[in-house]
């Protein structure tokens, strides 16, 4: 962009992006999910850097498609995505509100403090399914439930159920 040229603030760029979707989970937007990482104008145009859920992401080239879409509907031609791979995104950066958006849409959001955290053998163990987390059911808030399966309706998601209310649920997977 050339000096004289005027441009929205990173502020009103962060502001259109959290009305961006994700297309997995279209409640809860791509900066709650955390998956936005940075905002900046350079001299060629906007750059937003984005780091994956996983670098396998089926959805990442849909995502991609939606950040350009929303900026190019708000008059910014130019727009460059950076992937940023490291550090590796975690649920930790899933917003409060995020949590709440998930719930209430019926997925148990991550459980705080489990994401990678770099002990090996914590991150095998809930993996595994051999740590005691209790997931508590996003209908009826209840901590009588069970894993299905580790793979639910996305790969980032696992299937689990109510045993009192006996509603099966999607659990965001900490990552």
């Amino acid at each position: 962009m050339k000096a004289a040229e005027h441009h929205p603030s990173a502020r009103q760029v962060w502001t259109w992006l959290a009305d961006v979707p994700d297309p997995e989970i279209p409640v809860i937007s791509l900066v709650d999910l955390g998956i936005i990482r940075d905002v900046a104008w350079e001299e060629e145009g906007l750059v937003v850097t984005v780091t994956p859920t996983y670098s396998g992401c089926p959805a990442t080239t849909i995502i991609n498609l939606d950040i350009e879409r929303a900026l190019n509907e708000r008059g910014i031609e130019k727009v460059r995505l950076k992937r940023q791979l490291s550090p590796a995104w975690t649920t930790d950066w899933i917003s409060a509100e995020g949590r709440e958006k998930l719930r209430t849409y019926g997925i148990a959001p991550p459980i705080d403090g489990t994401a990678a955290d770099g002990v090996l053998m914590k991150r095998i163990d809930r993996l595994s399914g051999r740590s005691n987390l209790t997931i508590a059911c996003p209908r009826c808030g209840s901590a009588n439930t069970e894993k299905i399966s580790q793979f639910g309706s996305t790969p980032c998601k696992a299937s689990y159920r109510c045993t009192d209310c006996l509603e099966p649920f999607d659990y965001f997977k900490c990552i």
